[in-house]
């Protein structure tokens, strides 16, 4: 019960997103949008949200997790409908486009949710009268290698054997380089991811700008992918 009852509320959380970011306070107001006869006249407490989402920090990364979770399924019905009109599957453009558009109403929280998934308070070490957060990459690049995978199978990619991780890491670095560009430059962002799948000196550029650099990728790529549970 409890887990259907944390997954309704964070998709009641989802919309709410928008104007209260990616926090706790977000999480209380839900319970104000149920259904009658299950609304409710007061947000939820800081314990009952401990209690359905975690402590503290966690809370938050719930939400995040599931704002990756909805934009995958996002991309999964987004593609289906294109097939169901256009008798072929999706290009890769065609489905990446479709999860950058799922980041829109809410790209101004993204930089927030990105820096609290890679930084943890559990984690973190004193040093005099400092408190330094340890900081994890791994979620930023879990997240892009579920989008490259699912867009590979989406869209009916063919690649086998050492040409499946080549694929697959090239576009999880395209899709952060993409992710970090809408940040920042919405209006120009198909226009980039045009011009990332198209160029290979553009996609030298984008692992030098990310901070990401196609040989770590490879080598590393089927570690993460085991770890994320894709393999």
């Amino acid at each position: 019960m409890a887990a259907s009852t944390s997954t309704r509320l964070l998709r009641l959380t989802l919309p709410l997103v928008k104007t209260h970011g990616f926090t706790r306070d977000a999480l209380a107001l839900s319970v104000l949008h149920l259904p009658s006869p299950e609304s409710h006249s007061a947000p939820l407490s800081d314990a009952a949200i401990t209690a359905l989402f975690g402590q503290e920090i966690k809370a938050e990364h719930s939400l995040i997790n599931f704002f990756f979770d909805e934009g995958i399924e996002h991309m999964k019905s987004r593609a289906q409908a294109f097939s169901d009109s256009n008798g072929r599957p999706p290009s890769i453009k065609e489905v990446l486009e479709e999860r950058l558009k799922f980041n829109e109403p809410v790209l101004e929280h993204l930089p927030n949710a990105f820096a609290s998934l890679a930084s943890s308070l559990s984690s973190a070490a004193k040093l005099g009268p400092f408190q330094v957060f340890s900081v994890d990459p791994l979620p930023g690049l879990r997240h892009a290698l579920r989008i490259a995978d699912e867009a590979c199978y989406l869209s009916a990619d063919t690649s086998t054997e050492l040409s499946w991780y080549a694929r697959r890491a090239s576009l999880c670095a395209i899709y952060t380089a993409v992710e970090l560009h809408q940040i920042t430059s919405p209006h120009t962002t198909s226009q980039f991811l045009e011009s990332l799948l198209t160029s290979s000196s553009h996609l030298k550029k984008s692992f030098d700008e990310v901070g990401l650099f196609s040989s770590y990728l490879f080598k590393s790529f089927r570690a993460v992918a085991k770890s994320a549970g894709t393999l």
